[in-house]
């Protein structure tokens, strides 16, 4: 018979650096598995996609065993990451910060496609170019 999930946790980490201190133990300790167990599992898991923030889902067990799944990174850091910016506009499309190039655009949405509600990468592409214009960053032809 399969285990029972009591609890299904979403944070997000930067990849190769989970550490039992916060934010990692307060969201897992109430939990109450492993936390280093946890930190060097997705630290191995990670190590190839430092300097990424990788978004993590973990299943908590009633016998306090877990597994977890990593995600794609998030889209508005692989935007940030391509057009070499800090952060966004704080005025969003009114401001420009940044720009793209259209192969970025499709780095950005191939990298993404696995997490993203789009059958092409056409309509993934315009799923980034939304978010990218809502963070101020144009796209260039």
């Amino acid at each position: 018979m399969a285990k029972e999930v009591v609890k299904q946790i979403k944070i997000q980490i930067q990849a190769g650096k989970a550490t039992p201190a916060p934010p990692v133990g307060t969201a897992l300790g109430p939990a109450g598995i492993n936390l280093g167990e946890f930190c060097t599992r997705y630290n191995d898991a990670t190590k190839d996609k430092m300097g990424d923030v990788i978004p993590v889902v973990i299943n908590v067990y009633e016998d306090r065993t877990f597994d977890f799944v990593l995600k794609t990174p998030p889209a508005k850091e692989l935007i940030k990451k391509f057009a070499k910016v800090p952060k966004g506009s704080s005025k969003g499309s009114k401001e420009i910060v940044g720009t793209l190039s259209k192969d970025d655009l499709r780095k950005i949405a191939e990298i993404k496609m696995p997490d993203l509600n789009a059958y092409d990468i056409e309509s993934a592409m315009k799923i980034i170019a939304g978010t990218a214009l809502n963070m101020g960053i144009k796209i260039e032809e």
